[in-house]
């Protein structure tokens, strides 16, 4: 047996049971027992609200969303496509347009102002500032177009369509091209009177919010149609488009530069993005033309045209020592401020694109080439007979006449084309080599190639090879016809006789002033031995007998107290509408003084139909007239030697 005792069992006896009012007793230090609150009595028919919890919690899951939302689109606009939103956002703020540089002035030799510019607007318009969304009424460009067509006088519908244009997008047009300041100014007047009726409740709505103005430049030409036809004009594109506008349109035009602006309502705001890349202004071009003689020139070959009621009619006025040229008229003209009523057959330089057969002014080549093949001498016996049958025609001179007894001087003064053509026979052994020299001396005296000019349109004259000539030719270019030129080319011929047989290459530009006023001299011209000096100035003297002898052509040129050189010319004229001959083409060719040469002046006129058409007769006092004043305004003095006087005939 173990000596331990198992436990003892409790076992439980009847539970007491709880006094209801038995309270406990609280010990020390313990906290009283909370006295029960009896319930209040109910309100009769009060709600009893139900717990807000729920709401809430809605509430704040619909503003997370919404934050979420915000915070994805944010991130979108500001990370995702920034990029996109900002250019669009450029696109329609910011206005870009071109800042058109200044163009160059266009001066004669002293620098008197043939053509420059002034300041002028391009009106333009925003057509999204004219919809119903900005303006509120249907009709804003139509309104708009009220207003401004007769401002800017052009067509009201057109401009109403301008403003309303297919491409919604569309944020540019241009209204009007080169406006004056005052027509912009008309414009901002209008605008500012809108805006007070507007701004004073009246129901007036600003329909020209959306008109700009674009600062540029517009071409004037101070002298009107003077040298028009040298100058050109320049188009509504601002680009030449004639005359040395366009030939020297690169220099002239400068380079323009850009502006970006930004813009609310169609009113320029300054803010940053703004940007501008400065025009840089073309440059100045200064020419040979003398404004004054040019003046002269003009004014004496449209006189001479009208009154001859002839087609047209040209002066070209030559330094004869540097070639360049003093002055180039046409007639008629036109006036390159106001093409729109130009006669669009008198456009361009006709001295230059006109090509013609010179007729007896180019006996002058024929001659040189004689005496510098040593093949006659100016005192040379020729007898003209009649008539001169030669190929398969029949060759007789401008009047009927005897047997003419003439020395080669007297062939010249007389303007024989029997004469010339005898003379000219005795250049080469054979005819076709007769024809072959008398061709290189017109190819040196530049017939049949560019004058050197670069002039738009400027023609080289037809000269075929010697040995293209036809029968007839052989015999008739001697004597200027069968052989067509230019009437500067036909000036170059007589300058180069009277600077000493040397052809110096005509030039219209005597050099450029850029933007930093530097002048940049134009390129020396070329120059071409022609003819020896010795028979240059045997050809001055024979050409001083055309207008000094009393048998000479040349009498109406002659110049009191001066030694003038000159010869006549009165070819048959090809038509160019129909390609035959008809009418005449009437001319004069000199320079003076005779003996130490300083001028050239050439004058042509076409199919004259009134009075005479002999060249001596109406452009002999053309030539008088023209070379007067220049001589005057070089200020040359005259020689005071006495004319050589060579014989014109002689004696069997």
């Amino acid at each position: 047996m173990s000596d331990r005792e198992p436990p003892r069992r409790r076992v439980p006896g009847p539970a007491r049971p709880a006094r209801p009012d038995a309270r406990r007793r609280p010990g020390p230090g313990a906290r009283p027992p909370r006295r029960p609150t009896p319930p209040r009595p109910a309100a009769p028919g009060a709600l009893r609200l139900g717990s807000p919890r729920p709401r809430l919690r809605m509430i704040s899951l619909g503003l997370t969303l919404v934050l979420i939302a915000f915070v994805v689109r944010l991130l979108q606009v500001q990370a995702v496509d920034a990029s996109a939103y900002a250019a669009k956002a450029a696109q329609n703020r910011y206005v870009d347009y071109v800042l058109a540089a200044e163009r160059g002035e266009i001066t004669d030799r002293s620098g008197v102002a043939l053509a420059n510019s002034v300041d002028a607007y391009t009106i333009t318009a925003d057509p999204t500032l004219f919809t119903r969304a900005q303006l509120k009424v249907d009709d804003g460009p139509e309104q708009a177009a009220a207003l401004l067509a007769p401002i800017l006088g052009v067509d009201q519908a057109g401009l109403a369509k301008k403003l309303r244009p297919g491409n919604k997008e569309l944020r540019y047009v241009v209204l009007a091209d080169r406006q004056s300041p005052q027509v912009w100014k008309q414009i901002k007047d209008l605008r500012s009177a809108l805006i007070t009726k507007a701004a004073a409740g009246s129901g007036t709505v600003n329909v020209l919010a959306g008109v700009l103005a674009v600062p540029t430049t517009k071409r004037v030409y101070p002298n009107g149609d003077l040298a028009a036809g040298i100058l050109g004009w320049v188009n509504a594109d601002g680009k030449g488009g004639g005359g040395v506008e366009q030939q020297l349109n690169s220099a002239l035009s400068g380079k323009d530069g850009k502006v970006r602006y930004a813009q609310s309502g169609g009113i320029q705001v300054a803010t940053a993005g703004s940007a501008e890349t400065p025009a840089v202004p073309g440059s100045d071009v200064e020419l040979t033309i003398d404004r004054d003689i040019q003046w002269a020139a003009q004014n004496a070959i449209t006189e001479q045209v009208r009154k001859s009621k002839a087609d047209r009619g040209y002066v070209v006025v030559q330094d004869t020592r540097t070639g360049q040229i003093l002055a180039m008229a046409d007639s008629p003209g036109f006036d390159p401020n106001d093409l729109s009523h130009a006669d669009s057959a008198a456009l361009g330089n006709a001295a230059l694109q006109d090509a013609y057969e010179p007729g007896s002014t180019a006996k002058v080549m024929t001659m040189a080439a004689v005496l510098q093949e040593n093949a006659a001498t100016p005192l040379t016996h020729v007898v003209v007979p009649n008539r001169l049958h030669r190929g398969d025609r029949l060759f007789q001179d401008d009047i009927d006449h005897a047997t003419w007894n003439l020395t080669l001087n007297g062939v010249l003064a007389k303007s024989s084309n029997i004469g010339t053509i005898l003379a000219a026979g005795q250049l080469g052994k054979t005819q076709p080599q007769a024809n072959k020299v008398l061709y290189s001396y017109l190819r040196k005296f530049g017939i049949g190639r560019p004058t050197g000019l670069d002039f738009p349109g400027e023609t080289s004259g037809i000269l075929a090879p010697a040995d293209k000539w036809s029968t007839s030719q052989q015999y008739t270019i001697p004597f200027g016809q069968g052989m067509s030129l230019n009437a500067v080319q036909a000036a170059s011929v007589y300058s180069t006789v009277a600077n000493g047989g040397v052809r110096v290459e005509p030039s219209l530009v005597r050099g450029t002033k850029g933007p930093d006023g530097r002048f940049t001299p134009a390129a020396e011209p070329a120059k071409t031995r022609v003819v020896s000096a010795k028979t240059a100035k045997s050809l001055a003297q024979m050409l001083e007998s055309v207008v000094d002898d009393e048998q000479g052509t040349g009498g109406k040129a002659a110049i009191p107290g001066y030694r003038v050189a000159g010869k006549t010319g009165t070819a048959n004229r090809v038509d160019p509408a129909t390609g035959k001959y008809k009418g005449y083409t009437s001319s004069f060719a000199g320079f003076a003084p005779a003996d130490n040469p300083r001028v050239t002046v050439y004058c042509a006129i076409q199919n004259a139909t009134s009075g005479s058409y002999f060249g001596g007769q109406i452009c002999g006092p053309i030539y008088k007239q023209v070379m007067e004043f220049a001589l005057k305004t070089l200020q040359v003095p005259p020689t005071g030697a006495k004319a050589a006087n060579l014989p014109v005939s002689f004696t069997p």
